[in-house]
């Protein structure tokens, strides 16, 4: 593959070049409607051609957030490149929600958690002033922002890549603890194969903690 065309609100997959050097060929006008992945960076604005230059045996991702399809065109086949997560692979399944008991039968869940949040790709159980969150296996929470809280992730079990604010961080340790500030973008992502990998989180937050302040910029998931 040599050319890729990516509609509104979507994107490529998150790959990894070969020993090659990859050349991303995008028309100047729509720079400014891309978010770029580049190895370590996460770029939202001020991408320049020369961003999309991507080094031998590193991460690439092309998200369109713009109103038109985008037109995407490589300089040699990428269709050998490793895919570390395809957003979509699962878009078309039948979407069944998580129940509270699958992980208390396989995790060490606390007691005393006062709320829930099943979803089809994550759960989360909700204490009085913190968060664990579950990621299920080759999914990715949406790329987000608040504005009235900041937000602590630490890795329990997994190893997630984790976009904060301008970095990519990629299959994190357990221990260690991501710091999000109010308005910087953050997400996690689950590259895992294993149906049974969770990544586990455990989440604090500071400021005004409502489901509400959340902005997704990017949701593959479709979840309002």
């Amino acid at each position: 593959m040599q050319k890729e065309n990516i509609p509104i609100q979507r994107s490529t997959s998150l790959r990894k070049t070969d020993s090659k050097e990859l050349t991303i060929d995008i028309n100047q006008k729509h720079l400014r409607d891309i978010f770029l992945i580049n190895g370590s960076i996460f770029k939202t604005e001020g991408i320049l051609v020369s961003d999309l230059l991507i080094k031998p045996q590193s991460y690439y991702m092309v998200i369109n957030k713009g109103i038109t399809l985008l037109n995407i065109q490589y300089n040699q086949d990428i269709s050998n490149h490793k895919v570390i997560y395809d957003p979509y692979k699962y878009e078309t399944s039948q979407r069944k929600f998580f129940e509270p008991d699958w992980f208390i039968e396989r995790y060490n869940i606390p007691e005393g958690y006062i709320d829930t949040l099943p979803k089809w790709y994550s759960f989360k159980f909700t204490y009085s002033d913190f968060n664990l969150i579950f990621i299920r296996p080759e999914f990715g929470l949406s790329i987000q922002t608040h504005k009235y809280r900041n937000e602590d992730w630490e890795i329990l079990e997994g190893k997630p890549i984790i976009i904060n604010g301008n970095k990519v961080h990629y299959f994190v340790e357990s221990g260690v603890i991501c710091q999000n500030p109010i308005n910087t973008y953050h997400s996690i992502i689950n590259p895992n194969k294993d149906k049974n990998k969770f990544v586990m989180i455990k989440e604090r937050w500071e400021g005004n903690f409502d489901e509400y302040d959340i902005d997704r910029v990017f949701n593959p998931n479709h979840y309002e």
